[in-house]
């Protein structure tokens, strides 16, 4: 499975969403922050609140170091608080000065590894992303991990930056950062394996916070099991032998990947089947989950196994006819899993979404495919939306039990 391509600005959303979530920073808003929001202000106006705003840090922050020199414990607060405010002008560039002048500072007063730091570190990688600089936040968010596991003990928090560094993982992963993407999605697993040990080391091995993490190394098993090298593997001398090394291991993650995938998904059965019971919603979701990963497998026997169990759930929850029917009323394009779909949300048909026809074998096979809309959208993309559609598999339509052709599935995708 190849990357999906995403939009610049989607994924700069998706990593600043990532690094919000992972610390409280040290400084919050004042009350006044709270407060119904007034009339907005003109430009000028504004221009005048802020840059006053920035004066009186940068006022605050000279008169600390007259008093106490110019490593005062006392600075690194207000240099967050000053870059924050550079940050909300826009001077990004600015502000990455003061966030490393505060780190320097909170590192010769509170040591190499102090927790202080993290908060700024934070705000540097927002920075850096704000400026479109991926790797130098990479390389940053790599440090702050670091600072973390050096301050941090066992247990929820712990957690907590360990399934924050997995989606980091994933969002660097899908804008190739790196030598070699792959690495990323062993670390994906990685992280959230040792996410759920620490969870479980907390919580408990029934506890629904473990739900998290296995999701989020079902995703990891999906993207590794799926990965596809653009080019021929390259030679030991070419890699280089750390690099070769870790090729091998992956190609380990990849070999044990189907065996990995299917404990995932029975490990989140049996955490539904405690916490609601035999036959429940929950149960039933994950055992067409297990078929899903089944069939993109290929073992189209063992999946239909799971679709009839998940069926057989159904009746004996007391669902009506028509809700078993339609649970397996129409083919889903697979994997049909958050972070991981082939195909873009389907809308609904108009001029600017690209309509699309098709058959589905009972096999899961993408047959008959023609576009039917009349639209003037750009023809190279819908012909690459196309090609993809061809490589999906699906989950067939099932009937009594059994899978059967779906004729005439149309589907509308907007493409602009």
């Amino acid at each position: 499975m190849c990357r999906a391509p995403i939009a610049a600005v989607l994924l700069r959303a998706l990593l600043l969403a990532t690094v919000a979530g992972s610390v409280p920073l040290a400084v919050t808003a004042s009350p006044e922050a709270s407060e119904p929001a007034a009339e907005p202000a003109s430009g000028d106006t504004a221009l005048r609140a802020s840059t006053a705003n920035t004066d009186n840090y940068f006022a605050g922050i000279t008169a600390l170091e007259s008093e106490h020199g110019a490593y005062s414990a006392a600075l690194p607060e207000q240099l967050l608080s000053l870059g924050l405010t550079l940050q909300q002008e826009g001077r990004h560039t600015d502000a990455l000065d003061v966030f490393r002048r505060g780190v320097h500072l909170d590192r010769i007063n509170n040591g190499l590894y102090s927790a202080g730091q993290v908060a700024l570190v934070q705000q540097e990688i927002i920075s850096h992303i704000a400026l479109g600089d991926f790797a130098k936040a990479d390389e940053r968010q790599h440090y702050m991990y670091r600072v973390q596991m050096r301050t941090m003990n066992n247990g929820a928090d712990r957690s907590k930056v360990f399934m924050e560094q997995a989606q980091w993982q994933y969002n660097a992963y899908r804008l190739d950062l790196g030598p070699a993407p792959y690495l990323r999605l062993m670390n994906m697993w990685d992280l959230y394996r040792l996410a759920l040990n620490d969870t479980i080391n907390t919580h408990g091995k029934t506890s629904a916070y473990l739900l998290e993490p296995l999701e989020g190394m079902l995703l990891a098993q999906y993207l590794i099991s799926g990965y596809e090298r653009t080019s021929s593997p390259k030679s030991q001398t070419d890699l280089g032998v750390s690099l070769q090394t870790q090729d091998n291991r992956f190609n380990r993650y990849q070999r044990e990947s189907y065996k990995r995938g299917r404990a995932v998904i029975q490990a989140i059965y049996d955490l539904h089947l405690v916490n609601h019971g035999e036959n429940s919603a929950e149960t039933t979701e994950t055992m067409v989950m297990m078929g899903d990963w089944i069939f993109w497998h290929g073992d189209k026997e063992a999946a239909l196994r799971a679709y009839q169990q998940a069926n057989a759930e159904l009746v004996a929850r007391g669902a009506d006819q028509q809700t078993i029917e339609a649970t397996f009323a129409e083919p889903v394009a697979l994997p049909n899993f958050d972070g991981v779909r082939p195909l873009p949300q389907p809308v609904q048909p108009g001029d600017g979404a690209v309509q699309l026809a098709f058959s589905v074998t009972a096999t899961g096979k993408v047959r008959e495919l023609e576009r039917v809309d009349e639209n003037t959208l750009d023809d190279a993309t819908a012909n690459k939306l196309m090609r993809k559609l061809r490589r999906t598999r699906f989950r067939p339509q099932l009937a009594l039990g059994e899978p059967v052709d779906t004729q005439r599935v149309l589907r509308a995708y907007d493409i602009q």
